[in-house]
């Protein structure tokens, strides 16, 4: 009806003929929403050119205002939101963060001109007489951002966090170490960021491309930065998943401090910042002196991102290459003096220090799906990402998953076979593919699938060198993962993708406000493209894993 995105649980039609907001409308803010009022005041106000003054205290039946209000009896991130002549908006939310998700609601019923910076209108929308009632179908709803192999500066982080609001998506997900970069300043290793966080040039499209970016490429977040950063997320109902991967994906580390690495195997002060792609076989030794170190740089996470917006924190563990442990005398030692059958049980052990380590400071671990090798540490969070089998293991065994299988949900695999699509990597993974995603695999049981915390889209940036091209990737497609994770979707095949289709011609125009670099549905246009770069596209369907 509205053109919502995503699409509310139910709407219906109020009584007379709307409300039409203006430069006397208030905001009648109650206990817990304050923020809430403090964002439609500074982006929704700035947008329409409207002050949203608070109400008057006393002022009577409410009347021209937007009030906001949490009511504890709706589920916690639920809203209701209401429209009607005089009185004008009603939004009440389970929680703070009900509220926050009503507001989205309310900006996209105002029009495109509300998703501006400024006023560019001289006529301002009706609001038509509604009743709206919505929920999220998962709690976790996010997006991983990779800032490893291609940094993003400050404020594209905050644009990022801005647009994952405007989907009403709650989780993001930093992932800020790999081995071509280190992201993160920790002040008790500063060698991370003087050395880790840069690499002399960089591979330009696929590993096998002959193509090569000369540029020094680099960067890092400052402690302040971090701390700016989530404290912008919190302000919208947005929680931070850091990750620092761990065992493997550290060249970048060890690049920076060589008794990281197994030094006993190779020469491990050789080694730079990595400039290509792909799997690395560089680890960490699994040494009491590795652990020392990790435990230092969480310590200082854990400042950075509070528990009550951080109550994860990701360790990897995917990818980890076990060739240089199995050559390894030191490691072989710690094998035998841990009784571990092979290496699989080494980088468990390693995952369940960890895991330990977040317990006893009141966070709890998650990793990618290879964690699961060796035995998973009891507490311990999947993301599963090889497909849906490895989190509906761990779901089957009681461990919280996230669904986020590559086959459906990897946002740098390509959008169509087209012959224009820049760098195009992976399967093809439409807009229509992506809406028809189901999370939650089939022949899972009840009770596993209360363990399924929810899904989120991947992000990968090998060949994505700007915000540009990160845009380019991630929109519209990250409109229909926001309605998957969402709203309560018939099946796959029952989804009405033509009608997503006709509000999706609504979405552009506020994709456009944003000024947000999508891909056109017609494909990509002639500045989009990267004509010569080499790509790895894998033809077909992806298999169901």
């Amino acid at each position: 009806m509205h053109h919502l995105i995503p699409a509310p649980v139910r709407t219906s039609d109020g009584e007379g003929e709307g409300f039409l907001p203006g430069a006397a409308t208030t905001i009648t803010a109650g206990p817990g929403t304050e923020g809430t009022a403090r964002w439609l005041r500074s982006t929704v106000g700035a947008a329409l050119g409207l002050p949203f003054a608070p109400a008057p205290a006393g002022a009577g039946e409410p009347a021209d205002t937007v009030e906001l209000c949490v009511d504890p009896a709706l589920e916690p991130e639920g809203y209701r939101l209401s429209v009607a002549p005089v009185r004008g908006v009603r939004i009440t939310g389970g929680s703070a963060a009900g509220v926050f998700w009503g507001a989205q609601t309310l900006r996209q019923l105002l029009g495109p001109e509300a998703f501006r910076r400024a006023p560019v209108a001289t006529v301002r929308r009706t609001l038509p007489a509604t009743e709206i009632e919505d929920g999220p179908r998962f709690g976790w709803r996010g997006l991983m951002l990779d800032v490893a192999r291609h940094f993003m500066p400050k404020d594209g982080v905050l644009r990022m966090l801005d647009l994952l609001a405007a989907h009403k998506l709650n989780v993001f997900h930093f992932h800020l170490t790999d081995d071509q970069g280190w992201r993160v300043e920790i002040k008790r290793h500063p060698r991370l960021t003087e050395v880790g966080a840069w690499r002399a040039r960089t591979k330009l499209g696929h590993r096998d491309s002959e193509l090569w970016d000369e540029t020094p490429h680099g960067g890092f977040y400052t402690q302040d930065d971090i701390r700016e950063i989530v404290a912008y997320a919190a302000e919208r109902h947005i929680r931070v998943v850091p990750e620092i991967d761990i065992p493997g994906h550290s060249q970048a580390a060890i690049s920076a401090y060589p008794e990281l690495g197994n030094t006993d195997v190779v020469d491990t002060s050789a080694l730079t910042v990595w400039d290509t792609w792909g799997v690395n076989p560089n680890v960490l030794a699994p040494t009491d002196t590795t652990l020392r170190f990790f435990e230092g740089v969480l310590e200082e996470i854990l400042d950075l991102f509070p528990a009550e917006v951080s109550p994860f924190v990701h360790v990897g563990g995917d990818e980890c290459p076990k060739d240089q442990w199995k050559r390894s005398p030191t490691a072989q030692a710690r094998i035998a003096e841990l009784g571990l059958t092979d290496e699989d049980g080494l980088q468990s052990w390693f995952i369940r220090h960890f895991d330990r380590w977040l317990t006893d400071r009141g966070r709890r671990l998650i990793g990618w799906d290879e964690i699961l090798e060796g035995g998973l540490a009891e507490g311990a969070a999947v993301s599963s990402w090889r497909g849906w089998a490895g989190g509906a293991a761990a779901a089957e065994a009681g461990h919280d998953v996230v669904m986020c299988p590559l086959q459906q949900v990897y946002l740098d695999y390509r959008q169509d076979a087209g012959a224009d699509e820049p760098m195009p990597i992976g399967y093809v993974r439409t807009l229509e593919d992506v809406y028809r995603f189901e999370p939650l695999p089939p022949g899972l049981s009840e009770g596993a699938a209360g363990h399924v915390m929810g899904t989120q889209a991947n992000v990968w940036t090998e060949v994505m060198q700007d915000g540009r091209r990160v845009d380019y990737q991630v929109f519209p497609r990250l409109a229909a993962f926001a309605e998957v994770a969402w709203s309560r979707l018939p099946g796959p095949g029952e989804r009405d993708f033509a009608a997503f289709a006709r509000r999706m011609e609504t979405h552009y125009t506020r994709l456009d406000a944003l000024g947000v670099d999508y891909r056109p549905p017609a494909g990509p246009l002639p500045w989009q493209r990267r004509p010569g770069i080499l790509g790895r596209p894998i033809e077909g369907s992806p298999p169901i894993m």
